[in-house]
């Protein structure tokens, strides 16, 4: 099934829209059709930031965390002989 299309109009300052033109053009492309993939873009990424922040939330409703002694340890031992793996929660519900 194929949504269609419908007109939306928005105003632009000169400056950006002589932009989106000039990349339309190197692009070869209608300056609407760059403007509609960065609109999807910016939306995607919104939804997927938001989408990281309410797993993260979550996850920190659990009560599990990673301290910042073990963090800090696991991240100085980066590019050293000793590379420790990354940490796991060692702050939890029943350790407090």
């Amino acid at each position: 099934m194929t949504l269609g299309t419908a007109p939306y109009s928005i105003r632009l300052d000169e400056a950006l829209r002589q932009s989106l033109e000039r990349e339309a053009a190197i692009e070869d492309r209608p300056p609407t059709q760059l403007a509609v993939r960065a609109i999807r873009s910016m939306l995607e990424a919104k939804a997927a930031k938001r989408a990281a922040i309410e797993a993260a939330l979550e996850r920190a409703d659990q009560g599990r965390f990673i301290s910042a002694e073990a963090m800090n340890d696991w991240i100085e031992s980066w590019d050293t002989r000793n590379e420790v793996p990354s940490p796991k929660a060692d702050i939890t519900p029943d350790s407090g």
